[in-house]
């Protein structure tokens, strides 16, 4: 059980004893301190507020809303809904915040608010501490009765984010509708099945929806790696598909099957999607340090240049920002694409993703073998109350930092950057763990690089 407040938000598991877990109790003071937060910045007392399909998600919306509305804020909910429809539905419905409740691809049991600013994008690292601060040392004053803040539900906001997607510059339905593509999804039980199949649909496309129901008993680890994909992709075997898509419960992270169940690999959601659009906008792309190398050479292959950033979307966003990149994303199959906006979005790198395919005449196989190919390992370690993570970390750097060839970032975490590879190690801000992602040019090169330094550990 746990219950973990940091600067991107408050997450843990349901049940169990206040201040160790997500109870009643905590869930109402997080949401108080935001709106405290939120009313301080002078902003607009409206927040919308949208969940996924999560067991808990109705209880923890209700006392969500309650505690917005005693505090005098009006209150927006879209009910089930994707983070990334919130983020939009906040400038869309000039409201002063947003508050999403997902914990992505945590198991069913957590539960999390995730704090959108009046851009509707995460609020930044400075904003987070602030709010942390407001956790633990606020006096709360509550509405007086003739005081307290409206609720209404709006169910349209979803369809206003397809709108808004199919009138993309990049987009093009009518390439698309003409190819007719066989489309199988794996919803994994959330809110993913009441959004990608109207976009396929509008894009022309015959759907084959797999876990559709928004029951968040998630069918399979919610993650979307290929161990836990293997129904999909035998489903598109099987279905002779022209692609299969994947999402987590958020809707913010895309993986794709070829045709023939091949798996495509979530690294190369954003690198597929930035050789289509680096083809019609010039600029810069960025991605996180625990992302493949495969978009630097992607962007290198345009004449453009590659960034990278802290991981985390408000990172991404924040360096995407400061270098005016034309895309973005995380290695996990995360698309950000500006002129839609500033968040992570599966349903415009779906419909970007077909756009390209249809105005290529390619299948997603053929461009997969035109890109560089990595092998990547994600593993982790668990933390426990006797490893000094700092220590380690500080221990593997001053192994690694005089051997020749190795260049060293320490802006999140440690990463290790050789010729061959790379290792990069960070406590995770979301997860009691230690993350530790590696991609090198030969699988058996990084395997015992990674089995190497997780030997400091």
């Amino acid at each position: 059980m746990a219950f973990i407040k940091s600067i991107s938000g408050f997450r843990g598991t349901i049940g169990g004893s206040a201040g160790d877990n997500f109870t009643p109790e905590d869930i109402v003071s997080c949401t108080a301190a935001y709106a405290s937060w939120l009313m301080g910045r002078g902003n607009t007392p409206k927040v919308v507020l949208g969940r996924d399909a999560r067991p808990s998600g109705s209880m923890v919306s209700q006392l969500v809303s309650s505690t917005l509305q005693s505090l005098a804020i009006e209150v927006v909910d879209l009910g089930l809904s994707t983070p990334p429809t919130v983020e939009m539905a906040v400038p869309a419905l000039q409201a002063g915040g947003g508050i999403i409740l997902t914990a992505s691809h945590n198991p069913k049991q957590w539960n999390a608010l995730k704090l959108l600013n009046e851009k509707g994008e995460f609020i930044s690292a400075a904003d987070g501490k602030a709010l942390l601060s407001l956790v633990d040392n606020a006096q709360i004053t509550y509405a007086e009765v003739d005081d307290l803040g409206s609720y209404s539900l709006n169910d349209q906001m979803i369809d206003h984010h397809i709108q808004q997607i199919l009138a993309h510059p990049l987009v093009d339905a009518e390439a698309v509708r003409g190819q007719q593509y066989k489309v199988v999804v794996d919803a994994i039980n959330s809110t993913g099945a009441m959004s990608l199949p109207p976009l396929l649909e509008a894009l022309g496309c015959s759907v084959s929806l797999l876990n559709g129901e928004m029951n968040g008993q998630f069918a399979h680890n919610p993650e979307p790696l290929p161990q836990h994909l293997t129904g999909l992709s035998e489903a598109v075997k099987n279905q002779n598909a022209d692609l299969g898509i994947a999402v987590d419960p958020d809707v913010d992270r895309l993986a794709f099957i070829g045709e023939g169940g091949q798996w495509i690999g979530e690294e190369y959601t954003l690198v597929l999607v930035a050789d289509y659009v680096l083809q019609h906008h010039a600029g810069p792309v960025v991605s996180n340090l625990s992302s493949s190398r495969a978009l630097r050479d992607i962007a290198q292959r345009h004449g453009q240049t590659y960034h990278a950033s802290a991981v985390g979307e408000v990172n991404v966003v924040e360096k995407m920002k400061e270098v005016n990149a034309v895309l973005g994303g995380e290695g996990n199959g995360g698309i950000i694409d500006p002129q839609l906006h500033y968040g992570r979005d599966a349903l415009v790198g779906t419909a970007l993703a077909l756009t390209y395919l249809a105005k290529s005449g390619k299948s997603i196989n053929e461009h997969r073998a035109s890109y560089p190919s990595y092998h990547m390992i994600k593993d982790k370690i668990q933390l426990s109350p006797a490893l000094d993570v700092e220590q380690v970390l500080a221990d593997v750097k001053s192994a690694y930092e005089t051997k020749d060839g190795v260049e060293i970032n320490t802006i999140d975490g440690l990463k290790l950057d050789f010729p061959q590879g790379w290792v990069h190690l960070r406590r995770s801000n979301t997860e009691p763990i230690v993350r530790v992602y590696g991609e090198g040019d030969s699988e058996t090169a990084i395997n015992d690089l990674v089995k190497e330094i997780k030997g400091y550990f």
